[in-house]
């Protein structure tokens, strides 16, 4: 009889990236949520911020602005979110760009927190969600690998999820990088992909090649209004992925290196068939 091992694989974590694409209409985010639930979604994630503390740039003559003060979520939204979440039974989870944006989640008593690329330079960002959250999940994009590895350092007390990341919306095929993903691998055990590339081929193709958390904007309508609706996965798209994930994690199961019980009968009464 053949030796036979199985072995619980680890779960890979899809997040849905809703940030801003409910552009303040909460009830919008409720459905987004309840959608990304029903996709196969481990995390619904939005974006915290205060326009009040938005320093001047680029954003005020391109409409970003705008946006920022219309998807906005106050304290009174964050909080019927989270209880939405929990109510879908599906995981609330923002990405903060400052330390008084992440004190708004300690306060909320959110435990799981993302630091987007733009602020995986951000030292003092970093050393405040180290010791305030339980787990953290890091986009690279737009770093150098020394910085990530300088930024690496702070990470005493958190499970950390390094995400590779190419800052570009959309993103292509030609400019994914996943050779940087490996690379992480070298220097970070947990190790996954944000994925700006439109569609569920990337994040499959991430997957086979070992991302442990797979981050894709999520979206019920292309056509809503914003550049991030516009690439955002569907949740049919979406659905996708989960599906591929049940099917490579069967896939994966070890069941040893000599055949397999179900494999007895012909090995038993097929060898030497036809003589000769």
């Amino acid at each position: 009889m053949a030796f036979k091992i199985k072995i619980k694989m680890k779960k890979i974590i899809l997040i849905a990236e809703i940030g801003w694409n409910h552009f303040g209409d909460i009830e919008l985010a409720k459905k987004m949520i309840n959608s990304a639930k029903d996709s196969g979604a481990d995390y619904a994630k939005f974006q915290t911020w205060s326009v009040e503390r938005l320093k001047q740039g680029v954003w005020d003559k391109d409409g970003r602005r705008e946006i920022y003060e219309k998807a906005e979520l106050s304290e009174d939204n964050h909080i019927e979110l989270i209880n939405h979440c929990k109510t879908s039974k599906i995981k609330f989870l923002s990405s903060v760009f400052s330390i008084p944006d992440a004190k708004l989640l300690v306060k909320l008593g959110v435990k799981d927190v993302k630091i987007p690329s733009f602020e995986s330079r951000n030292h003092d960002l970093i050393s405040f969600c180290n010791n305030n959250f339980n787990k953290i999940f890091m986009s690279t994009g737009t770093s150098k690998m020394s910085e990530i590895n300088d930024s690496l350092k702070l990470f005493t007390e958190s499970d950390l999820y390094l995400m590779h990341c190419v800052s570009m919306y959309p993103c292509n095929y030609g400019n994914a990088n996943l050779p940087k993903m490996k690379e992480l691998m070298k220097i970070h055990v947990n190790v996954g992909y944000s994925d700006h590339i439109q569609g569920s081929e990337s994040a499959k193709i991430a997957i086979a090649e070992g991302a442990k958390v797979i981050e894709k904007h999520f979206t019920l309508d292309n056509n809503l209004p914003g550049r991030d609706n516009k690439f955002a996965n569907l949740p049919s798209q979406f659905k996708d992925i989960s599906d591929f994930l049940v099917n490579y994690n069967e896939m994966m199961v070890d069941h040893g290196i000599d055949y397999q019980d179900g494999e007895e009968d012909s090995r038993l009464n097929y060898k030497g068939r036809f003589d000769g």
